[in-house]
């Protein structure tokens, strides 16, 4: 058998017993309607509905008769709908059943099925195949277990199997009552059980309806990790490209530095040192300029500087500003005008400035 055989084996029947353990648990908590048929010697069937509901009408019993394995007529409509998922409980006659007063070892009491089961075309006419039997709880004797074993043809039952499928029943059992010795009633001998419908899916198989889902479940869970898998190793082959760039970008920058080129910190710290400030601009003209000048208003303005203000020698001025190495191309850019209420000449100077200032004069 090959693997997959394997699989398709084991997947099946676990769910098969997966579905019966659920149908089980289903049927009990469900509450069926339970009929009990009685088949005498005269192929007649007697139905009654055990435990009538008391908000509905009584349901009067019915008979039906059968004949060449056929139900001679249909049943009433209240009846059909009264048998709609419920559980039939067929008692049959005890001349329809073939009894066998049978012992065994008291060794032997946790294999009596499988030991019944292998005797059945011995003590019955049926091969075990054919057969449909049961018995009673043993009784130990003398170190022996003694049972009743109750049998019957399976091609007998079909009659009523059709029949209690037809009329949408959710489960048939059959039993016969066997005479017991020291008992003053007889003991009820079950011989054939079947479920017809799911208490779940009703006429659907629910195991292949469990095979079904856990197949999507299974394939959908594949679908998943395949999908996870792309997309997983399309994020980390972006993601090394990414850092392979960034890697190249990180080689030119120390290439290029290596080879003559400024860094950022140089450049910035260029850039501090050759760019004017105003503050440096003003402690560098209030150094050159003298006592008896007084600035009434310092402009800077990219590399020009423009200073106006009071003195009594503007041109001297000029001079002092050209003879300072922060300063050069002095010049007046407004006339030098004085009046007669004040000390000096007003004087407008504009000069350029030089880009280092990182010493004084």
């Amino acid at each position: 058998m090959t693997l997959v055989a394997n699989v398709e084996a084991g997947l099946a029947a676990w769910t098969t017993a997966a579905a019966q353990a659920l149908d089980g648990l289903a049927g009990r908590l469900r509450r069926r309607r339970h009929v009990r048929v009685v088949w005498d010697s005269t192929d007649t069937l007697s139905f009654s509905l055990l435990r009538q509901p008391s908000s509905k009408p009584r349901l009067q019993d019915a008979t039906l008769r059968v004949a060449d394995g056929r139900p001679e007529r249909s049943l009433p409509a209240d009846w059909l709908a009264a048998l709609q998922g419920s559980t039939i409980e067929c008692r049959l006659a005890s001349d329809q059943v073939l009894f066998r007063q049978l012992d065994f070892p008291k060794q032997a009491s946790g294999f009596l099925d499988g030991m019944v089961r292998s005797q059945i075309d011995r003590l019955t006419p049926w091969a075990a195949g054919d057969a449909v039997f049961g018995f009673n709880a043993p009784r130990e004797v003398d170190e022996r277990l003694e049972l009743t074993l109750a049998a019957t043809s399976r091609a007998a039952l079909m009659p009523l199997v059709q029949l209690a499928d037809r009329v949408g029943a959710a489960a048939l059992t059959v039993s016969v009552e066997a005479e017991a010795d020291g008992k003053p009633e007889p003991e009820v001998i079950s011989v054939f059980t079947v479920g017809l419908r799911s208490a779940i899916a009703g006429d659907r198989d629910l195991a292949k309806s469990l095979r079904y889902v856990l197949l999507g479940v299974a394939g959908a869970t594949a679908l998943t990790l395949v999908a996870s898998m792309v997309i997983g190793n399309t994020l980390d082959s972006e993601l090394q490209d990414v850092q392979a760039r960034i890697a190249r970008q990180r080689a030119a920058l120390r290439a290029n530095t290596g080879a003559g080129g400024v860094s950022a910190e140089s450049q910035l710290a260029r850039r501090k040192q050759t760019t004017p400030s105003s503050v440096l601009v003003l402690d560098a003209i209030s150094k050159i300029l003298p006592d008896t000048t007084y600035v009434t208003d310092l402009r800077v303005e990219g590399d020009r500087m423009q200073v106006a203000g009071l003195t009594k020698d503007a041109p001297m001025l000029i001079r002092l500003i050209e003879q300072s190495p922060q300063f050069s191309r002095a010049t007046f850019y407004a006339p030098t005008t004085r009046e007669a209420s004040e000390p000096g000449e007003r004087f407008h100077i504009e000069a350029h400035i030089n880009a280092y200032f990182g010493g004084g004069s």
